[in-house]
């Protein structure tokens, strides 16, 4: 696999990829003023073994909470695209139905139907008592375990230089201590990330048996009409996650209670019959609109807004949009 990663095709392919949306950035347009000096000169020092990968800058974001963000080099920014292209179809044939971060034909909204779609199930259509178990990994990509997640990676790669390339960028951060965590900014952590997560999906399957779970990133819900059911598993997924993927969940973002009284997961609240758009993600939305209240940010709100029961909401960003329309800029 190793050379099937570093092929000037595949770096080629995987430039392409990397272009999208990227084409007016300096630094992206100085790399391909040098296409192919750049390639083959990447190509050269991964067949050597001579790669090495740099470092990052490093900026905040609030999305919505706030975010630190690394940003490899271009260069570097090739490889993760070339070690996704190859690696993405490697795993995610060993990853669970229900879990959607990250993933192609996933997603937030695919996860939010699948949400209805247990809770009816496991209410018996709404008939019957249903009890929610929600947890949150906490500081999820800061904590991940590097040495553990080679350890989890040698179970489905072989070819022992792609795990040293692996290592090479894994090890080129870390969070609080060397040989912790995964940087937010590099498209290789969202795969990996997956990967790492998923011993622990399939101990909830597999071990626990819980039919109704879903995970998407460090988010995850269990559905159970017995409460005292989810009380039991709770103390085996804190002892799960802190001795074998070294996580702890957060003291602040665990709790169990009924559908009826209304779940916070993914940005909605949801009820038996309706859902509705949690109070901060409504706030982002109408600030985000406010400062960039073109057609394209418009739309994709609509777009959300159209999943859950919103519709006084689209009526005022509607509102929004026409009055944006007709007043002199």
């Amino acid at each position: 696999m190793y050379n099937d990663i570093i092929s000037i095709e595949n770096l080629l392919e995987a430039w392409k990829e990397f272009l999208k949306g990227k084409r007016s950035k300096k630094d992206v347009q100085e790399f391909q003023y040098k296409l192919s000096d750049n390639i083959f000169q990447l190509h050269s020092d991964l067949k050597n073994k001579m790669y090495r990968h740099g470092g990052y800058y490093a900026f905040n974001i609030s999305d919505p909470k706030p975010r630190n963000i690394h940003k490899a080099s271009v260069r570097d920014r090739l490889i993760h695209h070339a070690l996704y292209r190859k690696l993405y179809p490697l795993f995610d044939i060993h990853l669970i139905h229900d879990s959607y971060s990250c993933r192609k034909f996933r997603g937030t909204h695919r996860a939010l139907n699948r949400f209805k779609k247990f809770a009816l199930k496991a209410s018996k259509n709404n008939t019957k008592t249903l009890w929610v178990l929600k947890c949150d990994v906490r500081k999820f990509f800061a904590s991940i375990d590097q040495l553990v997640l080679v350890r989890i990676l040698n179970k489905y790669i072989t070819d022992q230089d792609v795990i040293k390339l692996i290592q090479n960028i894994v090890s080129s951060f870390h969070s609080t201590q060397p040989g912790k965590g995964l940087p937010l900014g590099n498209l290789t952590s969202q795969l990996l990330v997956n990967v790492y997560m998923n011993e622990f999906d399939q101990y909830m399957k597999h071990v626990l048996r819980a039919k109704y779970y879903i995970r998407y990133a460090d988010d995850f819900v269990i559905m159970s009409h017995d409460r005292k059911e989810l009380e039991d598993i709770l103390p085996k997924i804190d002892v799960f996650l802190r001795e074998q993927l070294k996580l702890s969940l957060h003291p602040d973002k665990v709790f169990i209670k009924t559908f009826a009284s209304g779940v916070d997961f993914l940005g909605w609240v949801h009820f038996p019959y309706h859902r509705v758009l949690r109070t901060a993600t409504k706030k982002r939305m109408f600030r985000n609109i406010t400062e960039d209240s073109t057609e394209a940010t418009v739309q994709s709100y609509l777009g959300m807004l159209s999943h859950g029961n919103a519709w006084k909401l689209q009526e005022k960003i509607e509102d929004i949009e026409y009055k944006s329309a007709i007043l002199p800029p």
